[in-house]
């Protein structure tokens, strides 16, 4: 073989292309929304909890290579506060449909309300994903030529970079020493460019093809991506709903951990009264509402005069009294009695101080339909979870007693202190005892609570409400001691009747006896039936 050589320099031009592009190859991103390490750790920690997700990207990566980074994509859309996509240069052409199916998701009008539930919010965000797996499904089917075509591209541009690093290598083992190039070296340079214009020609046909299949699935890509980002926002939506009206605000869903708050999401959408949270939360709705038009001491219409011991209401002879010393003693004595002369106004009552208890009917005709279509037990359990409210936001303990036959009740305390779980408030609302009707145990037990109450921290006026569809029978003995207990303690009696027929209610029944306050709802559906009880509770 001949001994020519070829000049080093010659060689470095005809193959500067190349080098440039191995020198410039560098790994593209499989990630269309950028992300840090935190926003990283915050996916791969709701996958390790969410069986859900992991199942879902199980099945599509099946199917798809690049599913489990699309749905990480999708993830952070809807967890980062700010979600910045990526240029689509930045792409490795393989993750090219991921690009296009995340930036549809991000354009779309639907996103905003969706960004608003789950932004900052993993396990919403992991909901949102959840929700869009069977559009996600959908998009990649329809895009998998483009996605096919993507892949082609990607393996090609991967085969042009390879060749460019080896015209890199071929120029470097074919220099000696001096600078020149034995001629069979420079052979296999050339040889080794040629096959690099060859791969980078392939490189750019997969690419264009891909563009266009890509173009061609695109109208189809957006509209699905809209319709998933809807849906998605729905379930996201309806979700906080429900937690909303069983009195989990935004806050304490957070910082609940994921697995406790996807059962007790999972409880709150199967449970015995899900189909009744939208009821739950307009009752609550209403009672804040009331609490807000409530003014506390509001002086009423006088209509004559009575007895107590509100010193803000005593007639001017009564306060002349002190003027005289021998007789100070004998208005401690009434007042102490609760037998100073006020005067009487017609009005909203002022609100009691000590707890408030919620005797809940559940008989087997409070699980029947009431007018409207709501159950008994559902008004009434709403209505009692709205008093719950009540009692918290004035710093009241409350107690639900369920109750039906005399040997069958339920007690529930939740003191003002304390936090009131929304396990404990799904059990208190779930419960249902079935059976007859009994006033006498319920009642009996509120009177021993607030007696108790009374013992503990002296507080009188506490407001029982009694929720019922029934009418019973009390003995005689037991009228006794409870208007005894009653006068002693100085607490009210409301009474709800809850599509009750005429007679339970009429002058002379026992509810019409024993309540301060008897009402009669008819209506299920209609919240405001009840309105003015919470603004004298």
């Amino acid at each position: 073989m001949g001994e020519a050589h070829s000049g080093l320099g010659e060689l470095v031009s005809s193959s500067g292309t190349w080098l440039a592009m191995s020198l410039a190859a560098v790994a593209r991103h499989t990630a269309a929304v950028s992300a840090g390490p935190f926003d990283r750790v915050a996916w791969r920690d709701v996958c390790e909890q969410s069986a859900g997700l992991r199942e879902l990207a199980e099945e599509l990566h099946s199917r798809h290579a690049h599913a489990p980074d699309l749905l990480a994509d999708v993830f952070l859309a809807a967890y980062q506060a700010a979600p910045r996509l990526r240029d689509r240069a930045e792409m490795a052409p393989s993750h090219l449909v991921n690009h296009r199916v995340v930036a549809s998701l991000l354009h779309s009008p639907e996103f905003t309300g969706l960004h608003r539930e789950t932004a900052g919010d993993s396990y919403a965000a992991a909901l949102a994903v959840l929700a869009q797996a069977s559009a996600l499904r959908g998009l990649l089917e329809r895009s998998r030529e483009a996605g096919d075509r993507a892949a082609q591209a990607d393996r090609a541009q991967q085969v042009a970079v390879a060749a460019s690093s080896a015209v890199s290598e071929a120029l470097r083992q074919a220099a000696d020493a001096n600078g020149t190039v034995p001629d069979p070296a420079a052979d296999v340079v050339h040889r080794a460019i040629y096959a690099a214009e060859a791969a980078e020609a392939a490189a750019r046909h997969e690419a264009q093809a891909a563009a266009h299949a890509l173009a061609a699935a695109l109208p189809g890509i957006r509209a699905a991506a809209r319709n998933a980002t809807a849906a998605a926002a729905e379930a996201v939506r309806q979700e906080a709903a429900l937690m909303r009206a069983w009195g989990v605000g935004p806050g304490e869903a957070q910082r609940m951990p994921f697995d406790e708050r996807a059962r007790l999401a999972d409880r709150l959408r199967t449970g015995r009264l899900a189909q009744w949270a939208e009821l739950i939360g307009r009752f609550r709705r209403m009672a804040g509402a009331e609490r807000a038009r409530k003014v506390e001491n509001a002086t009423g219409e006088l209509v004559g005069v009575t007895l107590g011991d509100d010193l803000s209401r005593v007639v001017p002879s009564e306060l002349a009294v002190l003027g005289v010393p021998e007789l100070r003693a004998v208005f401690a004595a009434r007042y102490a009695a609760g037998e100073l002369m006020l005067y009487d106004s017609q009005g909203e009552q002022t609100t009691g101080q000590g707890a408030v208890i919620a005797c809940v009917d559940t008989s087997h005709s409070m699980y029947g339909d009431g007018p409207g279509g709501v159950t008994r037990e559902a008004w009434s359990k709403a209505c009692a979870l709205a008093l719950l409210d009540q009692a918290r936001h004035a710093g009241r303990d409350f107690v639900g007693i369920l109750f039906s036959a005399a040997d069958k009740i339920r007690v529930f305390r939740f003191p003002a202190g304390r936090p009131a779980p929304v396990t404990d408030v799904l059990d208190f609302a779930e419960t249902f005892l079935g059976g007859g009707t009994d006033f006498q145990r319920p009642l009996s037990t509120a009177a021993e609570l607030l007696e108790r109450e009374f013992n503990d921290t002296a507080r009188r006026r506490g407001d029982i409400v009694v929720i019922t569809d029934d009418a019973c029978e009390v003995t005689e003995t037991w009228v006794r001691g409870w208007n005894d207990a009653k006068h002693r303690l100085g607490f009210r009696l409301f009474g709800v009747a809850v599509a009750t027929p005429d007679t339970a209610t009429a002058s002379g029944s026992v509810l019409e006896s024993l309540c301060d306050n008897l009402r009669t709802v008819d209506d299920l559906t209609d919240v405001h039936t009840s309105a003015d009880l919470f603004r004298v509770i």
